[in-house]
């Protein structure tokens, strides 16, 4: 805690913050040296560390020198996720390297301190808050290790070589000098409370395989284009946002961080999304990623598995289907932003447009030559014939709205696509069940449909549902699915229309600004980082490439520091807003510089 002369830090903001983790759960530390944000043992499970969505009480551990604020400068090491922050202080100069090692059982935080020059005195404060900050644990000495428990929960925390410790105000602070070439490193481990010790590591020795192991995997990434390191960090923050033992992929490690400062847009995104999958396997296939493309598609064979009329939009790590919504009022929220919520009520919408997802996400992976699995045939047919009889019907849409349900365009054009692919893979693999007339006859209704009532020839462009005025960024993606060709004046239309009437400052919002109609929501929210991608390859695919590399130029400067990006930008505070990072986003990084630069790109 702070006493009464020492200055409060500055609030951070969302892009203050970098990301560690070890591809089953995921960690934010801040500038000043704070891991203000970590679930354990999966993404998610309850928070041991809040203090983002609450303040120092909600636990954090700092790790830094005495009396510093935000570090001097901070970089991930190349091709890796393992964080360095430096700290110039007037004693000397040091280093903090976070990382969390690959777990073979429990999971690690790995903190190692190095001197660089001079003595610099280091303080690190652990305040660890079981179940999203709210249960302070019994404090215990066991073994060269301070102990936490509390229910089910416990951390076990040591140093090598061992350092002084102490207890105050339910936290356990540590004090301690560097010189010139002087290492100190921390661990601290979770483990289920009713079992034994878990086994030690080696904190350098994990240090050092993890560096590897991450380049390793990086070497693999087949683009060479511009903005590779772009790219390439893209594709790490995806992996570590996916879930190792099922091979999911979270939407955000977080929860709750605001759409607008101060209001109440603040959702749960620590769960699997189907709409996400179409884009987040072609990234994967194109750059090489085979292996991880493999494993999202297994992902989402099991998740889909079941009555087709069951299927959901999102899922849990490992496909749980039960995500129930609800708040947490010990937590103020991030600079106030309230309510805070764990779960997320989505999970009921009907959102017709991922039936067509996930069909294009399985005849992608076919066309790229994963290996078949048994019933993937049967259970796109059995999709499809769920579909055929209520893509009539109105839904939530995919922005998953809160308001009434509509006949939202989008959706109408994704049970298009989930015809297309249908068609085609009978005409190129005749010896599957299924007759091609069948869906080429729905496939053709449904163009009809969109066409008359979708349309508004009056303005030339798409709208948002059957009947409105309103337009929507998810129209963008027409001439990507192949609904209508990108020269059809129509989707040029549609382009001229969204960016002049959904952009700020160039980026775009999801849909328009009077969002209560649509969302039944109050306030508003920023601009959606990947609709803004989306314009870039629209943009392109109408000849327009001048334009859209200079769009992608400018959101390749909203990255934070260490290149992470939110879900969504506030062009007029310039800052990050959404849940962070978000998959969604660097999804549409690495498919935009595809997009742009895929022949000379081309690994």
């Amino acid at each position: 805690m702070h006493s009464s002369n020492e200055p409060k830090p500055p609030v951070p903001a969302i892009e203050d913050y970098a990301l560690i983790g070890d591809h089953q759960t995921a960690a934010l530390i801040g500038r000043d040296g704070s891991i203000d944000w970590l679930c354990l043992p999966r993404f998610d499970s309850a928070a041991c560390f809040a203090k983002l969505l609450g303040d120092e009480e909600n636990g954090h551990w700092r790790l830094a020198p005495k009396g510093a604020g935000a570090c001097t400068r901070r970089a991930y090491r190349p091709d890796s996720l393992v964080l360095d922050s430096e700290w110039e202080t007037p004693e000397g100069t040091v280093r903090v390297t976070d990382l969390m090692p690959q777990r073979d059982r429990s999971p690690d935080v790995v903190r190692v301190v190095e001197g660089l020059e001079g003595r610099v005195t280091m303080h690190s404060a652990l305040r660890l808050r079981f179940d999203y900050g709210s249960i302070v644990p019994w404090m215990r000495k066991s073994d060269g290790h301070r102990v936490a428990v509390a229910g089910p929960d416990s951390v076990w925390l040591r140093s090598e070589p061992k350092v002084r410790t102490w207890g105050r105000d339910y936290s356990t602070h540590s004090e301690f000098t560097v010189a010139e070439g002087e290492k100190v490193a921390f661990v601290m481990t979770w483990h289920p409370s009713h079992e034994p010790r878990p086994p030690l590591i080696d904190p350098h020795e994990a240090l050092a395989s993890s560096v590897d192991d991450w380049r390793a995997w990086a070497s693999r990434c087949r683009y060479q284009g511009p903005h590779r390191d772009a790219v390439v960090r893209s594709l790490i923050t995806l992996k570590a946002l996916t879930y190792a033992p099922t091979g999911g992929i979270v939407a955000a490690p977080t929860t709750s961080l605001p759409e607008e400062i101060g209001g109440v847009r603040n959702w749960d995104y620590r769960y699997c999304w189907l709409r996400d999958s179409t884009l987040t396997l072609g990234a994967l296939l194109a750059c090489g990623y085979q292996e991880e493309a493999e494993a999202w598609r297994d992902w989402l064979l099991r998740a889909a598995a079941g009555d087709p009329a069951d299927l959901q939009i999102m899922y849990g790590l490992a496909g749980e289907r039960r995500i129930p919504e609800y708040e947490v009022p010990w937590l103020p929220g991030f600079q106030g932003s309230f309510p805070v919520r764990i779960g997320n009520d989505a999970v009921r919408q009907l959102q017709l447009d991922v039936y067509g997802e996930v069909i294009d996400s399985l005849a992608l992976a076919l066309r790229a030559g994963l290996p078949t699995k048994p019933h993937m045939w049967s259970l796109r047919l059995a999709l499809m014939e769920f579909l055929r009889s209520n893509w009539r019907k109105p839904d939530e849409g995919l922005w998953e709205v809160r308001g009434p349900r509509r006949h939202f365009v989008h959706s109408k054009i994704m049970a298009w696509v989930a015809a297309d692919r249908t068609v085609r893979a009978l005409e190129e693999n005749p010896g599957l069940s299924g007759d091609p007339d069948h869906w080429r006859a729905m496939r053709d209704e449904v163009h009809h449909e969109v066409c008359e009532r979708g349309y508004d020839p009056e303005r030339n462009t798409f709208t948002q549902f059957y009947g409105s005025r309103e337009l929507d960024a998810s129209l963008l993606l027409i001439p990507r699915t192949g609904f209508l060709p990108p020269d059809d004046p129509r989707v040029t239309g549609t382009i001229d229309a969204i960016r002049d009437e959904l952009a700020h400052d160039g980026f775009l919002r999801r849909y328009s600004s009077d969002q209560t109609v649509v969302d039944g929501l109050p306030g508003h929210e920023g601009a959606f980082l990947v609709c803004s991608f989306w314009l870039a390859d629209a943009l392109h695919l109408t000849g327009r490439t001048k334009e859209a590399r200079e769009l992608f130029e400018r959101l390749l400067a909203l990255c934070n520091d260490v290149g992470l990006l939110s879900e969504e930008y506030d062009p007029v505070a310039c800052r990050q807003l959404g849940n962070f990072p978000q998959a969604f986003s660097h999804i549409g990084l690495v498919g935009t510089a595809l997009t742009l630069f895929g022949e000379e790109g081309a690994g």
